[in-house]
């Protein structure tokens, strides 16, 4: 069977925590979409760890990790992060790329900030990881599939297909460096040899293992506001986030998929720009980054400080709905034992009026929130396993919100570590 394991919200829910947790009874995982743009952080008996390509079930040994045909495979980043976690005693892992995956190029780094650079102040927030400049590379196909690193006269024409298209826009629209022909073949080369131990047929390994009864787990990387067709726009990636694209980026049927776990966090934080109607500031917002996450509310991949806010249930509603929800992983509810009172988002009021209903980008932009205040509980929660142990105040937050979004918690985090979760029914 597979499981899908997607973000509700900005990204950042905690899904590496969920994944790895979920990991100890499946057997293979696959990333389906992303790049090294965005970091999932991991507690477990090796250490902490901040991956950004593998997935999140690496750390077991009866694993494989699956990097699948949507990804945007930066082969230097993969093979640095299969180094640093074997050099902290962690056991080789078994990894098969998708012959079928596409390769991010230095290019398309160097356009990411370059383009950032030339917006300025009306930038996108881009991670500048050549995420964009990939995937829309891939979709004027002039981008590199990992196959295609193993014929010569392939590279050769498309790269000259890249030089004739990039170089005018780095001459005359950037005003940098062109990109030079041989040193692209030479970059390409490497790349072959670093990747060529791992590459696979990736849908036929999981159509194998599928019929042989083994368990998938799909793991999303960022959340639906962050999806391109149905996020934010354009303030979002440049991929499906949701787990309905799990299907294609790891080359299985939809049939197969039979349950979709959405990750929440008891809060909300973001990376990068756009709305974020619940927002907070100032001190309110430092003390709540400092408290959340395990060691605060930083970006795994950027380090850059997360926007904080309240939950928000309009857009965790819509989120969990465009995911197909089964069921909703609650997590860092212990961040929230500090607080006398605790504001959750339940409407956005715009133009006078109050909706339920996440909105368009020209909408949302408007959107003041509409905030109801639950009591806090004023206590550790931490090494609780039993919901029934819950503080009351606690238990209710919950099932507030749960009747809010419309979606089962089944799961809620506690805490960093995998033991760190209570199961509901």
């Amino acid at each position: 069977m597979v499981k899908a394991i997607v973000g509700a919200n900005w990204g950042d829910e905690g899904k590496g925590k969920i994944t790895d947790m979920l990991a100890a009874t499946a057997d293979i995982i696959v990333r389906y979409q992303g790049g090294a743009n965005a970091g999932h952080t991991i507690v477990n008996e090796y250490g902490k760890f901040a991956l950004h390509t593998l997935p999140s079930g690496v750390f077991y040994g009866h694993t494989t990790s699956v990097i699948g045909s949507g990804v945007a495979l930066n082969i230097p980043i993969l093979m640095n992060e299969i180094k640093s976690i074997t050099d902290r005693n962690v056991p080789k892992p078994k990894i098969m790329v998708s012959d079928r995956a596409q390769v991010v190029m230095p290019y398309h780094i160097l356009m990411d900030g370059y383009e950032e650079e030339r917006l300025a102040g009306k930038s996108y927030g881009s991670t500048k990881s050549g995420i964009a400049p990939l995937y829309s590379d891939k979709y004027a196909k002039i981008g590199f599939q990992v196959n295609e690193l193993f014929d010569d006269e392939v590279l050769k024409e498309k790269v000259k297909k890249v030089c004739d298209l990039k170089n005018p826009l780095l001459e005359h629209l950037y005003h940098k460096p062109l990109i030079d022909p041989e040193e692209t073949m030479k970059t390409l080369h490497e790349y072959r040899d670093m990747i060529a131990p791992y590459v696979g047929n990736v849908s036929e390994f999981l159509d194998r293992a599928l019929k042989a009864g083994k368990t998938v787990l799909l793991e999303g990387q960022l959340g639906t506001l962050k999806d391109t067709d149905h996020g934010i726009y354009p303030m979002v990636t440049s991929s499906n986030t949701l787990a309905g694209y799990g299907t294609v980026g790891a080359g299985v049927p939809p049939y197969e998929i039979k349950q979709i776990v959405t990750v929440c966090k008891a809060y909300s934080s973001a990376v990068g720009a756009g709305a974020f109607v619940s927002e907070i500031f100032g001190d309110e917002a430092d003390e709540l980054r400092r408290r959340g996450g395990d060691g605060g509310e930083y970006g795994a991949t950027t380090g850059r400080p997360r926007r904080m806010g309240w939950f928000d249930c309009v857009a965790s509603k819509y989120g969990c709905r465009l995911q197909g929800t089964t069921d909703v992983a609650f997590t860092v509810l212990d961040a929230l034992g500090y607080l006398d009172e605790i504001p959750v988002c339940v409407g956005y009021e715009i133009d006078g009026e109050v909706t339920t209903e996440f909105p368009v980008t020209t909408k949302l932009e408007k959107a003041k929130p509409v905030l109801k205040v639950l009591k806090g509980w004023k206590c550790d929660i931490r090494g609780i396993r039993e919901y029934d142990k819950l503080p009351k105040e606690c238990r209710d937050y919950v099932e507030f919100i749960e009747k809010e979004i419309g979606y089962p918690i089944t799961m809620i985090s506690n805490g960093p570590g995998r033991e760190d979760i209570i199961y509901r029914k």
